[in-house]
């Protein structure tokens, strides 16, 4: 597929289960594509991730008209995703698909897109009513594919029943055939999507982060316990079964004679609880869970950090997925402790923005932690130097908005010659 070179003003349908204010990365993009010049409208859910509830001023029921930085909301009713309920997330998932169904359609219907574009972690699902909505407009989809499904709901322990595996499988074959364009998040992705797309083009589109994160604020952070005395390790983001956060544990079990050697969490989410019963129980002074900050706190804290930690658990599928925060690890210029299995840890590599050890092993990973630990500071920030380097050259947003508005214009333009 080729790109265009020119680029033309667009109306952009952003379609996301997901978004402001809850901390996702299309927030960021469909303010650079406004910031372009381009018309950007949203239509969503009501925010309730991570915590399982509806944020405040928000309930389940009825529309919403909401803006965010000049930026026109559309918000269905549903269902929030509870915690620790399969059930209640399944539900949650399935809500937003009919919503957007039934009330999209109404909410759009004198207004007119030149694409529609879908963002998609999980569920790949909420790409049904995106999908129906570009049909009734008679405008292109482009689909940017942020986790595999089926694959995903095996990998993080929700779903085991091969039945209902295999009919989801049938969904996505049908999702993927239906659009217009697929982005995949890793260059790992093409295959795998490319098996089930029946022919619709499949390009490696990876994740940026905020510029904040390469370029932080000079405002004051706010102070951590942990973080900016000693040699701090810092993860940051979602807390759950797929971080395999347990080594975490027992690698700051390992390490725990090393009074100056602190582990800090920042974030919540299912497996938070199960880290402070951990941390009490094995009488843990160095693991620090404050909770979860604004995401404009973050580039600030990352900073202050003596290394920067994402970790994984070891899944076939997994193995083929880049986790967002290392982009936002890279940009931060600091060094980079993996503890996850293929992309992700070939990144780190490519980079040489740090140490990337096998997943769920916690005594490669403390021993990790040691070796940037006894390292000089010169060769700690000469990790940190290179990362940065790597990020410019291959996760830039101002890149990767640019190409984004061109598979834009492209799929628009193969829209009009098939008419």
């Amino acid at each position: 597929m080729n790109v265009l070179e020119k680029q033309y003003k667009l109306r952009v349908l952003i379609f996301s289960q997901y978004y402001w204010p809850e901390n996702f990365r299309i927030n960021e993009m469909a303010c650079s594509l406004k910031k372009e010049g381009h018309e950007v409208e949203v239509l969503t859910g009501k925010p309730n991730y991570p915590e399982g509830r509806f944020f405040a001023g928000y309930k389940g029921w009825g529309v919403i008209a909401d803006s965010w930085k000049g930026i026109p909301i559309h918000r269905v009713p549903m269902l929030a995703r509870g915690s620790k309920s399969s059930l209640k997330l399944a539900l949650n998932y399935l809500s937003f698909v009919i919503s957007g169904l039934l009330f999209s359609p109404w909410l759009l219907r004198k207004k007119k897109f030149g694409v529609i574009f879908i963002y998609a972690p999980s569920p790949i699902l909420q790409a049904i009513p995106g999908i129906f909505l570009g049909w009734l407009k008679g405008c292109p989809v482009v689909l940017w594919v942020q986790d595999l499904w089926p694959e995903s709901l095996s990998a993080t322990g929700h779903i085991h029943n091969k039945f209902i595996l295999q009919l989801v499988e049938y969904i996505v074959r049908f999702i993927y055939k239906n659009v217009d364009l697929l982005l995949v998040q890793s260059e790992a992705f093409i295959s795998p999507v490319s098996a089930l797309a029946s022919g619709t083009p499949v390009i490696f589109y990876p994740n940026s982060v905020d510029e904040i994160f390469f370029a932080p604020p000079e405002s004051n952070p706010p102070d951590i316990a942990g973080l900016s005395n000693g040699f701090s390790i810092l993860f940051a983001g979602n807390i759950g079964n797929a971080q395999a956060v347990e080594v975490i544990v027992d690698a700051a079990t390992l390490l725990k004679d090393y009074d100056d050697v602190h582990f800090v969490i920042l974030g919540d989410g299912s497996r938070r609880d199960w880290m402070l019963q951990e941390v009490k129980k094995r009488e843990l002074n160095n693991v620090y869970l404050p909770g979860r900050f604004p995401v404009e706190t973050m580039p600030g804290l990352m900073q202050q950090a003596s290394a920067l930690l994402v970790t994984l658990k070891d899944k076939p599928t997994l193995r083929l997925t880049i986790p967002s925060k290392v982009q936002a690890y890279l940009a931060s210029g600091r060094p980079i402790i993996a503890c996850i299995n293929g992309e992700g840890a070939k990144i780190i590599n490519d980079a040489k923005a740090g140490i990337a050890v096998p997943a769920e092993n916690a005594v490669a990973l403390s021993e990790a932690v040691l070796t940037l630990y006894k390292m000089k500071p010169e060769e700690r920030n000469n990790l940190g130097v290179n990362g940065r380097s790597y990020y410019e050259q291959h996760f830039s947003q101002d890149k990767l908005i640019s190409e984004l508005i061109n598979y834009f214009e492209l799929v628009c333009h193969e829209k009009k010659e098939k008419k």
